[in-house]
């Protein structure tokens, strides 16, 4: 690799890179918003109970539970790389429909990341203790309200993880919108190594800026994490969780 190409290739193409890694951030953010939200819709949706005597309800929940798992198992069994080709030129030859190729990049991360999100949150769902759902029926709440105001809240932050997970690999598999001629970042990279015929060079900078994009992410991500978490050192007074001041901790463990 040459330090001169490569300080050439940076200020002839630096705002060419910088706009590609814009778009692949822009279209992972967005998708990874909308994604998480499809699947804490699907997630409480499959984790509704079902009846068991046979009924309107059971089948009606029955049949969408059956669609939802159509969905599931089709966005995680098939690449990103062909849902992009199928939605983007297969709706265009089909139905006529021409879409603007950023709004079908974030269109196909966002219901592929749905299909993975749905299946965490129903996980992080089944991991709640069952006593919770059982205390909230008992004081009349249903399954929408025991979700919103006792469930969820913890869900949230114990998917916490897995949703940053989800938005480093979208970070990543932005580079196969290429095929539909979204300008991301790997885009862009491909025509500055056409201009020039220096793909290592050129590729090299691609990669260091994956790397801080998904490196500062993961950062920020953690920070948020420890943020929830709330303060280590607390004990228990009664029903109210009070912080304790170190010092405090120190003496009292001495006392014990």
């Amino acid at each position: 690799m040459s330090l001169e190409w490569l300080l050439k290739i940076v200020s002839q193409n630096g705002m060419s890179f910088v706009r590609g890694a814009g778009i692949t951030l822009y279209i992972s953010l967005i998708g990874t918003i909308i994604g998480s939200v499809i699947g804490l819709l699907i997630g409480v949706i499959k984790t509704i109970p079902i009846p068991d005597k046979k009924g309107a309800k059971r089948r009606f929940l029955k049949c969408v539970n059956g669609i939802l798992s159509a969905y599931i198992e089709f966005f995680r069994g098939t690449p990103m790389i062909v849902q992009a080709m199928v939605i983007y030129y297969g709706l265009a030859e089909a139905f006529n429909i021409d879409m603007n190729r950023n709004f079908a990049a974030i269109l196909i991360v966002s219901i592929n990341t749905g299909a993975y999100m749905a299946e965490i949150v129903r996980g992080g769902i089944l991991s709640i203790d069952k006593g919770q759902f059982e205390a909230a029926a008992a004081v009349g709440m249903n399954h929408v309200k025991t979700m919103t105001n006792i469930i969820l809240p913890q869900v949230i932050r114990n998917i916490l993880p897995a949703t940053g997970n989800e938005f480093v690999i979208n970070i990543k598999d932005t580079s196969v919108l290429n095929v539909i001629s979204v300008s991301e970042l790997y885009f862009n990279t491909k025509s500055v190594a056409g201009n020039n015929f220096r793909y290592y060079e050129s590729f090299g900078i691609a990669c260091v800026l994956y790397f801080v994009m998904t490196f500062t992410v993961t950062r920020i991500l953690r920070f948020i994490e420890k943020k929830m978490d709330g303060p280590d050192n607390y004990i228990m007074s009664g029903n109210q969780m009070q912080v304790q001041k170190p010092e405090d901790a120190l003496k009292n463990s001495k006392k014990g």
